[in-house]
């Protein structure tokens, strides 16, 4: 009776697709590194997350033999390693932590990086979407922006919170106490004024409410812990608008070189597509300070910010988490299901069991999608 030849099989009787794989169990403080057996004495090493210890991971691996690796995305901990082993040459797999559950037993970092290793070397397990360098530089740009506004927006509901409580009802007859004329209001009583009909001589004339009710809105009992609780939140909010001012021309500038790396494969710029709409939107007043319209159409070739509830900030929070190429997702169907947008659909036995969205945080794309849906 003939053996069965275990030349392409590993030990779990699965056929061998990538016989150069290692799996890595990433951690904070070290990564378990796994190598297929008989390639070093230890199959499993354990190494530290300095600099120099992701170095030596990539010399081991390259002493092993190693052409592909994959490793879970674990928080932020596996960028600096993905970074030295795409530099040092190797195929990495960023994989999703749910797609690769250790058997039952004891779980260890160590039988971690071997179950990774085992499910690479087969080939069932397929790496998540990740950006270009140039995609990733601006990606983390404008998401520290939309960090910045949620924070500058905390500084302004406290502020109305304090003249609230001062029974302040200034924004009962205005939109936007950070108006022209709110702001105005609020540094002249910063700086000392309490009449109600001097202060109401620095709202602006676009105000509907009438004289007598802007007179009534600015009267208020002026405790001075909400006065000291609206100056620090008046200045906290001017700092942040600062810094957002900085940030968009950082933006800007790297823009400009995304651009460069990221040319329109659409033949000649007399083919660019024209804008949809010559009319310009109502600005928001998050909308970044630079024409973000112009670098949108120069790199989509067609103004996407004219389609319905789809404005400048939107539009660029969606070009940075998926860029402009979508290729990368073989169908539609493909990038629905990582936005999480579509039912998960579970069918057993020609039945469909359960149709429920996944119990994941929606990324940022999902949420600028959702954001433009709900505008129209």
């Amino acid at each position: 009776m003939q053996k069965r030849s275990t030349k392409n099989k590993v030990p779990n009787g699965l056929p061998l697709v990538h016989a150069n794989a290692a799996g890595i169990d990433i951690g904070d403080t070290f990564h378990a590194v796994a190598v297929p057996e008989g390639r070093d004495e230890q199959r499993v090493r354990t190494f530290g997350s300095m600099t120099c210890d992701l170095l030596a991971i990539a010399g081991w691996l390259k002493q092993c033999n190693i052409d592909t690796v994959a490793m879970e995305s674990t928080g932020v901990y596996w960028k600096p390693l993905f970074g030295v082993l795409i530099k040092e040459g190797f195929e990495v797999y960023l994989v999703n932590s749910r797609h690769v559950r250790n058997v039952s037993g004891r779980k260890n970092d160590e039988d971690d990086a071997m179950w990774i290793q085992r499910l690479h070397s087969c080939a069932l397990l397929k790496s998540s979407f990740l950006p270009s360098d140039e995609q990733e530089s601006l990606r983390a740009m404008v998401r520290f922006r939309r960090t910045l506004t949620q924070d500058q927006s905390r500084f302004v509901l406290r502020m109305q919170k304090a003249m609230e409580l001062m029974n302040v009802k200034l924004h009962t007859v205005i939109n936007d106490i950070t108006g022209q004329s709110g702001l105005a209001v609020i540094s002249a009583v910063l700086a000392g004024e309490r009449n109600p009909e001097k202060l109401q001589t620095f709202v602006g004339k676009t105000v509907k409410a009438d004289r007598e009710t802007i007179i009534k809105s600015l009267q208020g009992t002026w405790r001075s812990e909400q006065l000291f609780l609206l100056k620090e939140c008046y200045q906290c909010y001017c700092y942040y608008k600062e810094r957002i001012t900085i940030c968009d021309q950082e933006i800007e500038r790297q823009l400009q070189t995304y651009q460069k790396a990221e040319p329109l494969q659409v033949g000649p710029k007399e083919n660019l597509a024209p804008a949809l709409s010559n009319a310009k939107k109502r600005a928001h007043k998050n909308t970044p300070q630079f024409d973000t319209r112009a670098f949108l159409q120069a790199i989509h070739g067609v103004d996407v910010t004219a389609i319905y509830g789809m404005g400048e900030g939107t539009a660029l929070e969606i070009l940075f988490e998926t860029g402009a190429n979508l290729s990368k997702w073989p169908t539609a169907k493909h990038f629905i299901s990582w936005l999480n947008l579509c039912p998960n659909n579970k069918i057993t036995g020609g039945k469909l069991i359960s149709s429920m969205l996944l119990k994941k945080t929606p990324n940022v794309a999902s949420q600028a999608f959702r954001h433009a849906a709900n505008a129209v």
